[in-house]
């Protein structure tokens, strides 16, 4: 029977309606980490935590005067004093985009110094281009966290927001702007709902399925003392995104309960969100917009959106929508605002990371779903849903939460913005009544409407515009095919060489992206082809040429940088034959060098040696010998170093794991030479018939690829 309740249906909107006993709003991570360590503190069992990033040095006491605490080592702390208690932490296995924002190598940082009773795993059960960006924290079964905070660096903040607070740094000690966000806390049959949905996400990605908890004394309670709670016995609502992977069909309840509030909606709707460019939502507001007695809609965003590829992707896909959206406000009922803070750097821009809509006080989600069309459709999401039609007390502490919310923008009281929109009778004027100081909301500046907003030109030559691939890459509402997949990786593959085949795949597409920058932007006018074959020759005759191309390849190694655009860089700058010389002396010796390195560390025999999963690998290794590490050269399942580290600490015969490298990397460097020498080409002249050899030369490689794939199939049948 399904259950129906104002904005709320269950199996429709959302996957249940459970009861919190508690539930409080955290309002930016202080208040969040805060409450998150008193809690973990008490646990008894299990906790797991799910997020899109988890990073083991982040820090959860900044801003008080204690001795820094970071996640590892609390976590590592309260386990040693919890005999009984197991921490299960799962994170995206994220792109290779976000590997400059991340941890280096977490799962080897966890593996070497985690406690035993702490697992922690990557999380790549998605189809291809999606994430898992949930952001749950649940301990005990009891205490759960939602929103859209992950235990990650670059999160902390107060809602003071001072423009330079000496608590927001990151580990290396680099200062980070302002950052606000939202995490909703519950306990009761909320958060065992909750531990559900984190031990299937955990059996999803890992094939295995951690016990319940058992149920907690009386005497427990997990809540943090210090936080109060804004609601009690409350009726909560979960919705969830996950996009259909192998039997699992597709769920998008938050899709469908974004909607229906906003189709709820009669007096206001009001928004905080990283981004706002989801079609399906910028079609349901702009609906609401050119209704002559639609609701009012306030937005509080980034001014823009963060780095280079942001700005060029995601950035010029929200203003489009936000232009869309102007231009269906007949009636003036849209205000776009971002926050401004004192003496902030005009460079830097308030991290608005926050997923909430509220509408008429009468329903509020709060979760880890962006408005975009990824978290409507492609990346995994929860978030927590309140509708007052449920339980009337619950129009109340919405009210409050909005009140909150906008009293820290606007650098007020809550009782004043109640007041205030109760003497004005509109949230729109009740804003613009309040605006004004220092610390306020700011109008989105308005981009011309003649075009899509652009980033400075260089010398006339027009910008590379990433939005072209909505739909595509930047924020697509369904995951690639997977019988494209299917047909160029047998069955039975594991995860990694899948990821590793689709990865030689982008990079050739990359080396085509990078033909057209080459044509559409000043690139070729500051770095030539020419004179990057100039610099070859020079080199080529240098003396100390080889000790140079040795000295790249050995330091590349120590810092686990990717083999693959070395070899393509040398490929690049030298000639043939003698590309092909130093790409192999340069890949040999570092193997060997990182080898040794991994003999050195087999003689500790760290913990993560004994993983069943490098247990199999090495006996798949001993067994097979030379020809398992060919096939892991010519179908890479991991990082080149990491790969040697792994197979001198299992002890692999040293004369099958050399022999084998260079048979395995050889057809590899050819291929990269050849086609290095077809770019150039292309590059110089592109005319048509270097584009057809171009062309034959990347088929070529993908049949040679394809013919791999379908030996290493009749092998395994």
């Amino acid at each position: 029977m399904v259950k129906f309740w104002g904005v709320l249906r269950e199996r429709e909107n959302c996957w249940r309606i459970a009861t919190a006993g508690r539930a409080a709003f955290l309002i930016d991570a202080d208040a969040y980490f805060t409450a998150l360590r008193h809690a973990i503190a008490r646990a008894r069992s299990s906790v797991f935590i799910l997020g899109w990033d988890i990073d083991s040095r982040v820090r959860l006491n900044p801003g008080t005067a204690e001795e820094p605490l970071t996640l590892l080592s609390f976590l590592n702390d309260v386990l040693a004093h919890r005999p009984t208690l197991r921490v299960f932490a799962l994170a995206w296995d994220f792109s290779v985009l976000f590997a400059l924002e991340r941890e280096p190598l977490p799962s080897y940082r966890f593996a070497w110094n985690a406690h035993p009773r702490l697992s922690f795993q990557l999380d790549d059960a998605h189809p291809f281009g999606a994430s898992h960006h949930q952001k749950i924290v649940v301990i005990d079964d009891a205490l759960a966290f939602v929103g859209g905070l992950d235990l990650t660096i670059r999160r902390w903040d107060t809602p003071a927001h001072h423009a330079e607070d000496p608590g927001r740094i990151d580990p290396v000690g680099r200062p980070y702007p302002p950052a606000h966000d939202i995490q909703m806390m519950v306990d009761g049959d909320a958060a065992a709902a909750l531990g559900e949905i984190a031990r299937a996400r955990w059996h999803a990605a890992t094939g295995q399925m951690p016990a319940d908890a058992p149920q907690p004394p009386a005497h427990d309670d997990f809540w943090p003392e210090a936080t109060e709670p804004d609601l009690r016995d409350a009726p909560v609502g979960i919705a969830r995104t996950m996009p259909a992977f192998r039997d699992a069909p597709a769920v998008q309840e938050v899709s469908a309960c974004a909607l229906a509030a906003i189709a709820s909606a009669r007096r206001f709707i009001y928004i905080e969100n990283q981004y706002l460019t989801s079609a399906a939502v910028g079609a349901a507001l702009a609906r609401r917009l050119v209704e002559p007695d639609g609701p009012e809609i306030v937005a509080v965003l980034p001014r823009e959106e963060h780095g280079w590829l942001e700005q060029n992707s995601m950035g010029l896909m929200r203003a489009r929508l936000l232009r869309h959206l102007r231009a269906a406000d007949r009636y003036g009922r849209l205000r776009l605002y971002f926050p401004i803070i004192p003496a902030l750097d005009d460079q830097a821009c308030m991290n608005v990371h926050a997923k909430v809509m509220i509408v008429d006080d009468r329903s509020a989600r709060i979760g880890s779903a962006n408005l975009s069309n990824r978290s409507m459709g492609l990346d995994t999401e929860c978030d927590l849903v309140l509708d007052a039609d449920l339980d009337a007390r619950l129009g109340g502490a919405i009210a409050s939460l909005r009140q909150r919310l906008l009293a820290e923008h606007l650098d007020c009281e809550p009782q004043a913005v109640a007041d205030t929109m109760a003497a004005r009778g509109s949230l729109i004027a009740a804003v613009e009544s309040l605006r004004g100081r220092a610390r306020s909301l700011a109008l989105l500046p308005t981009p011309a409407v003649t075009s899509e907003p652009e980033p400075v030109t260089v010398g006339g030559k027009p910008p590379l515009d990433l939005a072209f691939l909505d739909g595509l890459a930047c924020d697509p509402e369904q995951p690639a095919p997977d019988r494209l997949l299917a047909m160029l990786v047998p069955e039975g593959l594991r995860p990694p060489v899948r990821r590793s085949l689709v990865g030689w795949g982008l990079v050739v597409a990359a080396l085509f992206a990078v033909i057209a920058v080459w044509r559409l932007t000043p690139l070729r006018t500051l770095l030539s082809v020419d004179r990057v074959a100039d610099l070859g020759r020079s080199l080529s005759g240098h003396p100390a040429a080889p000790l140079a191309v040795l000295g790249a390849y050995l330091g590349g190694a120590l810092v686990f940088f990717p083999i693959t655009l070395l070899l393509g860089g040398t490929a690049l700058l030298f000639p043939a034959p003698l590309a092909i010389a130093y790409c192999m002396g340069g890949a040999l010796s570092s193997a060997c060098m990182t080898y040794g390195i991994g003999r050195l560390v087999g003689r500790f025999r760290p913990r993560w040696l004994e993983r069943p999963r490098l247990q199999r690998i090495s006996r798949q290794l001993r067994r097979r010998g030379m020809l398992a590490i060919v096939a892991a050269r010519m179908l890479p399942v991991g990082n080149f170093t990491l790969i040697n580290i792994t197979a001198g600490a299992l002890g692999i015969r040293f004369r099958d794991y050399l022999i084998g490298n260079a048979i395995g990397l050889l057809p590899g460097v050819l291929a990269l030479t050849v086609f290095a020498d077809r770019i150039g080409a292309t590059l110089r002249h592109p005319q048509a018939d270097n584009l057809i050899i171009l062309a034959l030369v990347t088929a070529a490689i993908g049949a040679a690829l394809w013919w791999l794939k379908r030996r290493i199939a009749r092998r395994r049948r």
